[in-house]
């Protein structure tokens, strides 16, 4: 029998509480039995400053993710190393559990910038797509990008509160001396604290 997963990209760092939020919506919308979150090892396209490291960035999204239902961390950008891509990524979780159906979890810019990506029309042949809709947001215009890669299927819409929270605006504030607890998980707040992560004082 097929297992319906989702998977959710990003440099996670340091995880939030939009990332956990938005996996949680797509498990409740999508109807998934889970939502891998998969760190990026090494950004294809731009780069991750200040970078604590993939193994660290790992371990953070594990922390933020440890005790809760349908949500686990996938190890393998980190392990496999070199550029990231997207399409690899979803071959390789393909072959790791062949029963598994794929949702490719995004938020509506990175859809939009979909056809930019390498080998996009793989993406969209080995995984559903799933957008959390943004301000803005047109559903209209992902679907015509799904189309021009050869898709039929329209994206699956995620509707979830907005959330003004990102890793920059998190690094700033730690940067600063500000705190960031109730924006990260307590585990992640823990972590960087004791690790000084971003220029946490210890």
């Amino acid at each position: 029998m097929s297992r319906a997963r989702g998977v959710l990209g990003g440099a996670f760092n340091p995880p939030h509480i939009g990332h956990l939020l938005l996996a949680q919506e797509a498990v409740a919308a999508l109807g998934l039995e889970e939502v891998l979150l998969v760190p990026t090892g090494v950004a294809p396209h731009k780069r991750i400053d200040p970078e604590p490291g993939p193994a660290v960035r790992l371990e953070l999204a594990e922390a933020a993710v440890d005790g809760a239902p349908r949500l686990a961390v996938s190890a393998i950008e980190v392990d496999r190393g070199g550029p990231s891509f997207a399409y690899r990524t979803l071959e390789m979780l393909a072959d790791e559990d062949p029963g598994s159906e794929l949702t490719f979890v995004m938020g509506a810019d990175m859809a939009a910038g979909l056809e930019g990506w390498k080998r996009p029309e793989r993406v969209v042949e080995l995984a559903r797509i799933a957008v959390a809709a943004r301000p803005g947001f047109d559903p209209a215009a992902i679907d015509r990008v799904l189309d021009r890669l050869g898709s039929r299927a329209a994206a699956a819409r995620i509707e979830m509160p907005p959330v003004g929270i990102s890793s920059t605006l998190i690094r700033a504030r730690i940067a600063a001396g500000l705190p960031i607890r109730w924006m990260v998980p307590a585990p992640v707040e823990r972590m960087i604290a004791a690790r000084g992560l971003y220029g946490a004082a210890g």
